[in-house]
């Protein structure tokens, strides 16, 4: 599969493509053609999915009805990853439904779980118009965290909690927030109190739970970093130093190191770079700036 780059084509090819379906079935061989040509055309979702999916089942009418209402700004792709699994395993895609916005040939955001049909028209508008109010108190919450206060994002989700005991965005979000205080085994209690649940939160608390774990047997970063001056081949001690990279929340240097490990050795570990990049954007969610850039450059290095 050639390159996701190519600006010089995207601008000779942009404009509208009134004659093109808003939502299409696509495959592994029809791929490049229906999103990464397109997606130079106008924004392409990729939509994630299989016909046991019962979250894809709720998200396919929501998602055709708002993409057709945007009366050709933005087109949806659908592919069936039990007959096409190879794009949705390249690009880290483990739980869906997940939807993958395309622009310009690259992955520029996305989200999985069946959201309500207000989120999902949010998120068109990120992409082709003005962005619509969100849930304030989470998005407090998650700009809380992000930032660092993981004691007042621990305040707001146990806050959330006590409306709705059983949310799972609290009860991920809070998990979270323990772990990064280094609360660890509440938050493994918390999150073994939300059973089997495959929400995208509790899989991204579940996530940063194991990365926690992994971080504290690391060791020192500045031996790590010694030890690759000495042997720059050496990517067992790069893949550690990605791993304490990301506990101190230096997330793009943690990717950078993981995808340096791909770039020069894709098969090293079992393709252990990739997996634990994976697990990073898991972690971090998959609007996550950090995650949007590394998995821009993990398909550029895939699919190139």
């Amino acid at each position: 599969m050639a390159g996701l780059g190519g600006t010089q084509a995207a601008d000779q090819m942009l404009g509208d493509n009134p004659g093109a379906p808003a939502v299409k079935d696509t495959t592994t061989a029809t791929f490049r053609e229906d999103v990464l040509t397109d997606s130079l055309r106008q924004p392409v979702l990729v939509d994630f999915w299989a016909p046991w999916c019962g979250p894809c089942k709720q998200l396919t009418p929501v998602i055709e009805k708002v993409v057709k209402s945007a009366a050709g700004k933005v087109k949806l792709v659908k592919m069936n990853i039990d007959e096409h699994p190879e794009i949705a395993g390249q690009l880290g895609i483990k739980s869906i439904p997940a939807v993958i916005a395309f622009q310009r040939g690259q992955p520029v955001d996305g989200f999985m779980g069946a959201l309500p049909e207000t989120q999902v028209k949010q998120f068109v508008e990120r992409l082709i118009g003005p962005l619509g109010a969100g849930d304030e108190e989470y998005a407090a919450a998650e700009a809380a965290l992000k930032g660092g206060d993981a004691e007042g994002a621990a305040e707001t989700y146990r806050a959330l909690l006590e409306e709705d005991p059983a949310e799972p965005r609290a009860l991920g979000g809070l998990a979270q927030a323990l772990v990064a205080l280094g609360e660890t085994d509440a938050a493994r209690e918390l999150l073994d109190s939300a059973g089997t649940s495959k929400h995208a939160a509790i899989s991204a608390a579940r996530a940063a739970l194991d990365l926690a774990a992994q971080a504290s047997n690391v060791g020192d970063l500045a031996g790590l970093e010694a030890a690759l001056a000495k042997d720059p081949q050496d990517h067992q001690a790069r893949f550690d130093l990605a791993v304490g990279l990301n506990a101190e929340g230096r997330r793009n240097e943690a990717a950078d190191r993981l995808l340096e490990i791909i770039k020069a050795d894709r098969n090293w570990n079992e393709d252990g770079a990739r997996k634990q990049l994976v697990q990073f954007f898991e972690a971090w969610g998959p609007m996550d700036p950090a995650t949007l850039a590394a998995r821009r450059k993990l398909s550029t290095l895939l699919f190139s």
